[in-house]
C-alpha cells in the first residue's frame, strides 16, 4: 500500500486593506462675537486658521491667530486696507450699560 502525504491550506485568501478610518476633531472656527455686540476685555471674538481677520484697535492676537478684545467695549468690523479687521470701540467711563458676562 502506498502512503499520500496530503497537506491542507486555508480557503480564504487574505482581505484587502481600507485606506479609510481617520477623522480629525471639530475646530470650531468662526466668528464668536458679532458687530455691535458688547464684549468684555479678554473675550475671544474669532477663531481662525491664519489671518482671514487682523486685529484693529483694542483688539489682540493669539499664537494661533485668534482675536481677542483687549478692553470692555462694542465689536465692530471694517476694512483697513483692503484686509478686513476688527475693532473694539471703548465704552465710555461714565456708562451705565450692563456688560454681558459670558
Amino acid at each position: 500500500m502506498r502512503r499520500i502525504d496530503l497537506q491542507l491550506f486555508a480557503h480564504k485568501k487574505a482581505g484587502g486593506s481600507s485606506r479609510n478610518g481617520r477623522d480629525s476633531n471639530p475646530k470650531y472656527l468662526g466668528i464668536k462675537r458679532y458687530g455691535g455686540q458688547v464684549v468684555r476685555a479678554g473675550t475671544i471674538l474669532v477663531r481662525q486658521r491664519g489671518t482671514r481677520f487682523h486685529p484693529g484697535k483694542n483688539v489682540g492676537r493669539g499664537g494661533d491667530d485668534t482675536l481677542f478684545a483687549l478692553v470692555d467695549g462694542v465689536v465692530e468690523f471694517g476694512t483697513r486696507g483692503g484686509r478686513r479687521v476688527v475693532h473694539v470701540k471703548p465704552l465710555p467711563e461714565d456708562a451705565t450699560a450692563p456688560v454681558a458676562a459670558d
